[in-house]
Formats: C-alpha cells, structure tokens, sequence
C-alpha cells in the first residue's frame, strides 16, 4: 500500500479543543456518522455506521485491527495449503454467549449461512470461489476454493461475514443502549473468561468503555469541536468542506489511504443513455481536475479508469482514455452527441443524479452541472434514495484487487450499462488458476466493462475521521476501517 496516499488535515477551527485527549479516563466518547438504524445490524445491505457496531459485537473467523491487518478471531490460527486452495481454522477454545462451546459444527453452520445470505450482491461475487465449508474435526473447519483467493483472509474479516449464534452477537464486545436517547449507546469488551479464554491479570485496568453516539456529521463535527467526543468516525466527501480544509499537514482530522470508486453510475438505459456512446459523451464532459481542485486536497488525483491503477497484479493493459485529447476537443465530440441526441428527439437530455447532501456533494454537484451544461446536457439532483437516470457512487474496496471493482458492476448486481462479454471474462477470471491468466483475463473485462461506459470514475474516495491527541487504538489505513474493540484497550 506505500503508493496509497496518507494524508492528515490540520483544522485551527479546532484547535483550542484539541488537548491531551481521554486516553486514559474510563470512557472514550466516540461520534459515529450515522442515525438510530445503524443498531439494526442483521441482514447483509448495512449501513457504514451499522457495519461498524456489527463488527464489534459479531466476530467472524478473523477481524481487523486498527491498521487493516487481519488478526485472529473465532479462529486463532490457521494454514494455507501450497496450491492456495484450502484454508483450515482452528477455532479457539471458547463459548458463545449463551455459554455454550464453540465447535466446528456450530461455526461451520454460521460461516455457510452468512455466505448464502450474499448471494447476488457485489461482495457475494467477491465470494464466489468457495466451493465449500466442511468440519474437519472438533474445533476444525476447512474452507475448500474452486480457484485460489488470495484475499480470502481479507474478506473474512468483513463485517457481514461475523458469525452469530442462535441470533445473537459472538463479541468481542457488548453493547447497551442508552434508555433514554435513541441514538447512543456504550459498548464494552466483553472479559476473556466470560468468552471461554483464559483470565488476563490486568485486563480490567487495561480496557475502557466507549460512548458511541449516533449523529449528522455536522453535529458529530460540532460535538468534537465543542470537546464533548474524542472521535468522529464515517467521514465521506460529501462532507469533508465542514472539517475546514485548506491545507494539508497532521493533525486531528485524518484521511485515510483508501482505493475504490467515486464518481457517476448509470441507473438508467432510458432515452439519450440508451447507447454507450452517448453515456460516453457524459464522461468526455467531465473536467476531472476542476473537481479536485475545488476541495484542495493534495495527493488527490483523477482517474478514467475503472480499476485503481494501484492494484495488485495490474497488467498495465488498460490505461487512462483520452490521453493526449484536449479538454475541448472531448468537449466537442460529447456535443457532437448529444445535438444528434437532440435532433432525433426534439429537446436537450435532462438527467436526475441521485446523490447526498451537503458541502461536498454540492460542489461536486456544481461541477457535473457545468461540465455536462457546456455540453447541451441540463443535470438536476434528487434526493440519494430517490429513482434517477445517474447515481454518484462513493465505496471503497475491500481488498486490494481489479475483482472488487469489476464486481461492482457485474450485471448479477448493476443491469443499467453493463457489459455481458466484461462478465463472462470476470466469470472465466474467478475460476483462473494461473495468476497470469487470471490477470490477463481482468484486463481484458476491464476493456470490455470501461467500453459500455456504465460507470463514470472520477478520483478515488476520500476518507476522513478526526481523533484528538492522545486518543490509542485509531490508525489510518487502506480500508478506511477503524474498528473500535482497538480503541477500548489502553496501551500496556
């Protein structure tokens, strides 16, 4: 990941609030971007904020730490076969809450019942090389591959891959709504022998509890900047103008070094957005610098392409498109389109984006307006659950491979604009044995995938959190992930 960017943004806003922190008082208070439906953590479509309190109330076989690597879970170790086709779990030698034992059995059951629930989603594809879940011995599962996965271990530590039993959350920590307030909530971890593991002389002195709230971004922003919460989790683009950017160096609020899709999906193949050249004409329009300089975030830089040119294994077959192509010339031939678009039918496109509020969407709002106006196209918004012919999109992969982004929009998930010839290669790639088939295979469904022109890239998506000084167990990482069983135990 050295390539990834890693940035932190100093904010003199906040700067009288930003003391020592509360590492070690009993209680670190956390803001979570989110709203009371966050606690509705079953199911497999979660929230941002609900996948985070999943994770730390449901384990899976393995989880993240603070920085992204997968530490052990329910399992406390495992092996790779050599042909990277069998991965075995030793469970720990522990209970479920309701204090019976953890077995192969009772693991097994909840491994397979968590992946049947992804199937048809972009994270069941992810999946889709088990070929099975089988019980080895008491406390032994194998988990048998189709094709090798390398980031099978990654994908594990997904939140909706955590394991409950009997309908209820395996740990490591409990939570408790606050009676009073909808949106609040503490969470504690839950003490090792209460878990079936041994005692650990200390551990009570060496965890705290965290106070987790429920709020709109600006409310979490003004929360930290009031000094009442120590930690912001959930910050997106839409909203990073309220953490007061304008230059970047260390400080409380950090962006993480996260790789994924931000920019414009085809929701609908009605009317002008019927052909792939007139979706084409859209991504022609859009001046993909103008956007970045308008949030000043440095290291942040735009893309054409579908796939991150970062990832593990990239060919370099697929490169940016219009390299070498003036912004005006590409202008120019997005027109040409659409006054063909218009002569046919009568009248200029008028295409609804459905996207978020707030200052960073409406600048990004401001842009596609203009680009897409300058080319005879009129761009209004609508609210992001509301139907539109465009969506901007705004996910950061969750591991880093051309996979997880061509999985995004495989036509199994996303009909509009996708590409039946893309999908048999991404199809054919998955059961590849050989890594360099497979990633000719990739390269050559990006190429088919980019040509129908259903998704739009603009840049990378930004990740922010603010964390004040002395808080323990917060880590920029790739993931964007930060979970909070690291923020509940002090450092030895």
């Amino acid at each position: 990941m050295s390539r990834f960017f890693r940035l932190a943004l100093p904010l003199a806003a906040f700067l009288l609030a930003n003391g020592c922190g509360r590492g070690a008082q009993d209680t670190l208070p956390i803001a979570l971007v989110g709203d009371a439906s966050a606690f509705q953590t079953a199911g497999t479509r979660l929230s941002p904020a609900a996948q985070v309190l999943r994770d730390a109330t449901v384990e899976g076989l393995v989880g993240f730490d603070s920085q992204g690597r997968v530490v052990p879970a329910l399992a406390d170790r495992w092996i790779i076969t050599d042909d990277g086709q069998s991965y075995i779990f030793r469970l720990r030698d522990g209970v479920w809450p309701d204090g019976s034992p953890v077995t192969a059995e009772t693991a097994a059951a909840a491994l397979k019942k968590a992946l049947a629930a992804l199937k048809g989603t972009a994270l069941g594809l992810d999946l889709a090389p088990i070929g099975q879940v089988r019980v080895m011995a008491a406390r032994v599962i194998e988990v048998d591959l189709v094709a090798p996965m390398p980031d099978l271990l990654t994908l594990l530590a997904q939140p909706e891959l955590g394991m409950p039993h009997d309908k209820r959350g395996s740990g490591p920590m409990a939570l408790r709504r606050d009676g009073d307030a909808g949106t609040k909530a503490v969470l504690t971890l839950i003490p090792p022998e209460r878990r079936g593991l041994p005692a650990q002389e200390g551990w009570a002195r060496r965890s705290r509890s965290l106070a987790v709230e429920l709020a709109t971004v600006g409310g979490a922003v003004a929360r930290f900047n009031d000094g009442f919460v120590d930690v912001v989790l959930g910050g997106r683009i839409d909203s990073l103008p309220l953490a007061g950017v304008t230059t970047l160096s260390r400080g409380n609020v950090q962006l993480d070094p996260v790789i994924g899709m931000f920019g414009v999906m085809i929701d609908s193949e009605d009317g002008f957005l019927a052909d792939a050249p007139n979706r084409e004409a859209l991504a022609l329009a859009i001046d993909r610098d103008a956007i970045i300089s308008a949030f000043n975030v440095g290291g942040w830089k735009p893309t054409t392409r579908v796939v991150s040119p970062d990832v593990e294994g990239d060919l370099g077959t697929v490169g940016e498109r219009w390299v070498g192509m003036a912004m005006e010339q590409r202008r120019a031939l997005a027109a040409e389109r659409v006054n063909r678009w218009r002569q046919t039918s009568g009248t200029g496109p008028l295409l609804r984006i459905a996207m978020p509020d707030g200052p960073g969407s409406r600048l990004v709002l401001q842009r596609l307006q203009a680009d897409f106006a300058a080319v005879g196209v009129t761009l209004r918004r609508v609210a992001e659950n509301k139907p539109a012919e465009l969506r901007l999109i705004d996910s950061v992969a969750r591991y880093g491979r051309a996979t997880w982004f061509l999985n995004q929009l495989a036509c199994s998930v996303r009909k509009a604009g996708c590409n039946a010839v893309g999908d048999a290669r991404l199809a054919d790639a998955r059961l590849a044995r050989d890594p360099r088939q497979r990633a000719a295979l990739l390269g050559e469904a990006e190429a088919e995938i980019t040509a129908a022109n259903g998704y739009i890239p603009i840049a990378r998506p930004l990740r922010w959190s603010m964390v004040r000084s002395g808080v323990t167990g917060f880590d920029p990482n790739p993931w964007g992930w930060h979970p909070l069983p690291p923020m509940a135990m002090l450092p030895r």
